[in-house]
């Protein structure tokens, strides 16, 4: 007996189509903390990849950033996709809950944040730009999902 996948067909269209999404972590207050972010989903498993990017920032170490000591305190995260129309018969929202980890462009992770690197290149232009190949990725795998509305194209 096969189990469910954790996105339907409808889910990971909607999800894959998506140029941005809203990555919540938890703060060291119990808030969230929320930002938007750019990200590329895998292939065939429920992951999405999220760059921390050369955007500027508070901070020069990628390391150091909010969401990134969220992470490594307590990896629990969320996402958010919507869409917005005029027409209220078009609107949906996708949430997925899942882990976080950093891919890091060590030995361990090199295969890995390599392909990535270039998935993210594919899909936004702007980061041939960027100097994606020394920095952290943050791998968001998805263990559950809600969705509302209208998720077709």
């Amino acid at each position: 007996m096969s189990a469910e996948p954790v996105l339907s067909a409808s889910q990971r269209s909607f999800l894959a189509a998506a140029r941005r999404a809203v990555f919540a972590t938890i703060g060291p207050d119990g808030r969230p903390r929320l930002v938007p972010i750019c990200f590329v989903l895998h292939d065939t498993q429920p992951v999405l990849f999220s760059p921390i990017d050369e955007k500027p920032k508070r901070t020069a170490d990628p390391l150091a950033l909010a969401r990134v000591q969220d992470v490594l305190t307590d990896p629990r995260v969320s996402i958010l996709v919507d869409r917005w129309d005029e027409d209220w018969s078009r609107l949906g929202w996708l949430r997925c809950h899942g882990v976080a980890t950093l891919v890091l462009p060590t030995a361990r992770d090199a295969a890995e944040h390599a392909k990535v690197v270039v998935d993210l290149r594919a899909r936004y232009p702007q980061y041939a730009a960027h100097s994606l190949e020394g920095r952290p990725i943050i791998r968001i795998a998805i263990e559950r999902a809600t969705s509302w509305g209208d998720l077709a194209p």
